[in-house]
């Protein structure tokens, strides 16, 4: 594991104080049995032969929601106060959908702020769940100020897509999956590998793999047209401002501080790949396993691609971490 660089100066003693332990992924695991889905994990000849590694994908794609997101919010909906009637979030779609989802599923109400560029069928999928829309520019900031305006208006219990310690104690249950399906196939893998926006899922799967299988790596990836995770792992230096330019549009989120704390404390490193390297990985996996996932998903199978070197012979579980994409872009993807 990499030598962690001292704190920046945003890293304050209250936020540091409010990232969850190891325990609370393993309660919220407890919590979601029965709620959500046990997800297989999968593999392929033809694309174990492409990657020069053994390849095994968590297929979070096949999750409730299409996403890894439902772990996350269901587990913090779980956790709401007593009385809660309305949640609010902000989302490019997947957490948003979770949220409405997991509203839905206790009886609550759900409004979700969303960029007016969010792909139709993220759109269409918070909205399915019943959830209120309100969209507004396609900025972190006008986000999180449309956010402020619903909850001063409603009063609405704010459940963030990815900076809360629930969220990312839920999002961490894939990792003790994970590791309790490789044990049950009587091996330990070498390496995970989770794609990276706002950081809930890789420090959620840092979190608990550190705890339950510290000898195994885990390295985030990224869009190299969305690397402030890299940059801020790398540097010690959270990176707060950038203007994302991938298609991975799951990934263009900047990195949420208390998850900036955990993946310094629990991952070995951060890699990023083109955009041409996730449309390469996304049509390989669409081809060889016939599962449709979205472009950040194929990310982490991107990483292995693009650094041969660093999962050459190795045992690697890469999280396919959704699959919800707007289908008439499809066509256009593939040509």
């Amino acid at each position: 594991m990499s030598e962690i660089p001292a704190f920046d100066a945003d890293t304050n003693t209250s936020i540091v104080a409010d990232i969850p332990e190891a325990a609370e992924v393993f309660a919220a695991a407890q919590r979601l049995t029965g709620i959500i889905h046990r997800t297989p994990l999968m593999t392929s000849r033809a694309i174990n032969a492409a990657a020069g590694a053994e390849i095994f994908f968590k297929c979070e794609h096949l999750q409730k929601v299409g996403a890894f997101k439902a772990r996350g919010a269901a587990n913090a909906v779980a956790l709401l106060p007593a009385g809660t009637a309305l949640v609010a979030t902000h989302s490019s779609g997947n957490h948003g959908a979770a949220l409405a989802w997991a509203a839905a599923e206790r009886g609550m109400k759900c409004t979700v702020v969303m960029p007016d560029n969010a792909p139709l069928a993220k759109r269409e999928a918070v909205a399915a769940y019943g959830a209120e829309i309100i969209y507004c520019a396609p900025t972190l900031e006008a986000r999180e100020s449309t956010l402020a305006d619903v909850v001063a208006r409603t009063g609405a219990h704010v459940v963030p897509p990815f900076d809360d310690r629930r969220i990312i104690a839920g999002q961490g249950t894939v990792a003790q999956e994970i590791i309790g399906q490789c044990r049950e196939q009587c091996f330990t893998p070498d390496l995970v590998v989770a794609p990276v926006g706002g950081g809930g899922l890789l420090a959620g799967v840092g979190l608990a793999i550190s705890a339950l299988a510290p000898e195994v790596k885990v390295l985030g990836a990224e869009p190299a047209g969305a690397d402030d995770a890299q940059r801020s792992f790398r540097s010690g230096q959270r990176v707060t401002e950038q203007s994302p330019d991938t298609m991975a549009d799951g990934l263009r989120t900047t990195l949420g501080l208390r998850n900036f704390v955990l993946i310094r404390r629990t991952i070995n490193d951060v890699v990023t790949v083109s955009e041409a390297d996730i449309l390469a990985a996304m049509k390989l996996i669409w081809r060889r396993t016939k599962q449709l996932v979205e472009p950040s998903a194929a990310v982490s199978l991107a990483a292995v691609l693009a650094h041969p070197a660093r999962f050459k012979n190795k045992r690697v579980v890469l999280v396919l971490t959704g699959g919800n994409m707007d289908l008439a872009t499809v066509g256009d993807l593939m040509r």
